[in-house]
């Protein structure tokens, strides 16, 4: 998919109608969408076209539950024409191919996987709509986090790697502490997929690892976060490094991942942070913390 091309003008209208509805107007879905269901998804792929020669996959994996919906509300509302524009404005990477993930808990939700299609015009933001804000999640202080990158790993075909050799991005975001893995019998349920084994974090990054670049973004508004800040930074910084994002508002999201992407890319810290406007600049800077540009790495093989 995304063999159409972003259109300012598409945006600018569909923003004007989510104005003045609520969240649950917005987002009207109160069961999982056939369409988004990544048992039903098969591939979903993200390809060159005449509109995009150089695609680049990019995925945002979005917390649903609690009081993580306002994630989504924001995005749908202000975010996705920031995040798109700017990519294309600011140009590091090209022609940018958005998926939104929704993320809820393999455990207890009944939705704890929601896929969309990596598009690259206005779809963007008329399938993130389409998302079920279930609001669930369970008390072991963390979310499916692993999740999108079981479904990265396993079920996504990207030009911009295989092509190229380029990653993706994939950016998860929460408020929570990383999950311990996958169990066998979770896969089967949310993807259909068959394993010999469970799935550890460490297992799972490395799958994911090899195809897209990973961030995970901490919403340090949401009520875990504020609760629980030094344990939720302390597991992710273990997993991710320096790859991890502290967001503390979240009205900025779209320009923390822009500017994530332009550091790992290899541009100077300090001059896209102040590449913004004043207060979003105190926000991105603080987000990007000791974030340098990506480097070589070499993941292991694992098996399923």
């Amino acid at each position: 998919m995304g063999t159409a091309r972003w259109d300012p003008a598409d945006w600018k209208a569909y923003a004007g109608s989510t104005r003045g509805r609520s969240t649950a107007a917005l987002f009207g879905r109160r069961a999982l969408h056939d369409a988004l269901d990544p048992r039903r998804a098969g591939m979903r792929e993200s390809r060159d076209s005449a509109a995009n020669p150089r695609s680049t996959a990019i995925i945002c994996a979005l917390d649903v539950t609690g009081s993580m919906g306002m994630i989504a509300d924001t995005l749908a509302r202000h975010g996705l024409g920031t995040l798109v524009e700017e990519i294309l404005r600011r140009k590091p990477v090209s022609d940018p191919h958005v998926m939104c993930m929704g993320v809820g808990d393999a455990t207890c939700d009944a939705g704890p996987l929601q896929v969309t299609q990596f598009e690259a015009d206005i779809r963007i933001a008329e399938q993130l709509q389409e998302l079920w804000l279930e609001k669930g999640g369970g008390g072991n202080c963390f979310e499916s986090y692993d999740l999108p990158w079981y479904f990265a790993a396993m079920h996504t075909a990207i030009d911009c790697f295989e092509k190229r050799g380029r990653k993706g991005y994939l950016f998860t975001v929460g408020d929570e502490e990383p999950p311990p893995g996958l169990l066998r019998a979770q896969v089967q349920r949310v993807t259909g997929d068959a394993l010999e084994r469970d799935l550890s974090a460490r297992d799972l990054i490395a799958m994911a690892s090899r195809t897209y670049h990973l961030f995970h973004v901490v919403v340090e508004e949401g009520n875990h976060a504020q609760a629980a800040l030094p344990a939720v930074m302390d597991g992710w910084t273990a997993l991710l490094g320096q790859r991890v994002l502290r967001l503390a508002d979240h009205t900025k999201l779209a320009e923390v991942i822009v500017s994530a992407i332009e550091v790992n890319e290899g541009r100077d810290k300090d001059a896209v942070a102040g590449s913004w406007s004043r207060s979003t600049s105190l926000v991105v800077r603080r987000a990007l913390g000791a974030l340098g540009p990506a480097t070589a790495s070499r993941v292991g093989v694992v098996r399923l």
